[in-house]
């Protein structure tokens, strides 16, 4: 895989970048809360608890209105594994599915374990955040996929029955890789999905949402980001559903005003790439980030995938000022998410002042270190 190019930033583009990552991150973050506490009921119970208008605000879930669940957690250790990534690659260690598999470890160890384990030297300081050692009742699949040390690969996928949106509701943080080529973009998306959701469907649907925020990040209408995605898709065995899917979307666009009944025909059984058709119909359709993010989330399927998928392209299609400032105020792990951005945005752009041949901040080492001996604590699913 290629790395960031050696382009030079400009300021005026490394802060709409930045701008850019945070709205992806936060986005997520924002989908994920408002979906989350009513994610599969049915439209009728949404209504009947929250009025005919279903949820047009944050609710309370896990004690508090703003919480965020597994979906947000293991998008921030995506973002993690990928500084981690590129930190390593000095030392002419170059494989990010590993790094990103490590990074996910460190996730699974903060479901097990009841909070930081100071002996993991190795850690970095995303997983010595306390609050995310919350278990927000994460799919099984997770679980299962990162259970023990094994990575998944394409050859030798781990859960290759599962095709749910889980994996692909991580995956915005490899759309930000902006240097990177649109097609290692995709690579990268689906081989880190084959860890915990092995079925085709699922991956290449992690790949086209990952490519989908790279056309967004790289200044692109959403429209357009989803053709290059179809384009990209075409040339591998087995998209046709995830581009059946796309071209759904696209589709149900020009069929009048959006309903929950449409959001529910294209979010299907609820798998990948019916959640990925419906974040895409849903970011084209919404009047704004507001709209398209209640339109997302109320409808019977899984209320929090669909609105962190579709927060992930809003947030990447508009940056952080166009998120909704008063959710923003109560959205839990504000600043972990802020922090985690701004870093990785000064490492994609910044990296050589960082760290390199002619020497490091031991600082930023200390944040996120090249070692590989990761203590991960007990596994089982």
């Amino acid at each position: 895989m290629s790395a960031t190019s050696g382009a030079v930033w400009g300021r005026g583009e490394q802060q709409d970048f930045r701008s850019r990552v945070r709205g992806t991150l936060l986005g997520v973050a924002l989908g994920d809360a408002l979906g989350s506490p009513v994610d599969g009921l049915g439209l009728d119970a949404i209504r009947e608890a929250h009025g005919p208008e279903g949820v047009v605000d944050l609710v309370p879930a896990h004690g508090r209105r703003g919480a965020v669940t597994h979906f947000t957690q293991l998008t921030l250790f995506s973002v993690d594994g990928l500084i981690r990534a590129q930190v390593r690659r000095d030392t002419g260690a170059w494989h990010p599915p590993t790094d990103l598999h490590r990074a996910y470890l460190r996730w699974a160890a903060t479901q097990w374990d009841w909070g930081p384990d100071e002996r993991r030297k190795d850690d970095g300081w995303l997983a010595r955040e306390e609050w995310l050692y919350a278990r927000r009742d994460p799919a099984r699949a997770l679980l299962a996929g990162l259970g023990d040390d094994t990575m998944g690969t394409l050859d030798v996928p781990k859960n290759p029955g599962e095709a749910g949106p889980e994996a692909a509701a991580r995956s915005a943080p490899f759309g930000l890789l902006v240097g990177w080529e649109p097609q290692l973009v995709v690579q990268l998306a689906v081989e880190c999905a084959a860890q915990t959701h092995g079925h085709p469907t699922a991956c290449l649907a992690a790949g086209a949402y990952a490519v989908i925020v790279h056309g967004l990040a790289r200044g692109d209408g959403l429209d357009g980001a989803v053709q290059k995605a179809l384009a990209l898709l075409a040339v591998r065995p087995g998209h046709e559903p995830v581009s059946d899917a796309l071209q759904h979307a696209l589709g149900a666009v020009r069929q009048g005003m959006p309903t929950p009944v449409r959001v529910e025909e294209l979010a299907g059984a609820g798998t990948a790439e019916g959640l990925l058709a419906v974040a895409v119909y849903c970011a084209l359709v919404g009047e704004d980030v507001r709209h398209g993010l209640c339109l997302a989330v109320n409808q019977s399927g899984p209320s929090g995938a669909a609105g962190a998928l579709t927060g992930g392209l809003l947030g990447a299609l508009h940056g952080e000022t166009a998120l909704p400032p008063a959710w923003l105020a109560e959205l839990e792990g504000r600043p972990t998410l802020l922090v985690l951005a701004d870093d990785f945005a000064m490492e994609m752009t910044q990296g050589p002042a960082l760290h390199g041949p002619a020497g490091s901040a031991p600082g930023w080492l200390a944040r996120y270190p090249r070692g590989a001996s990761e203590v991960l604590g007990r596994h089982g699913a």
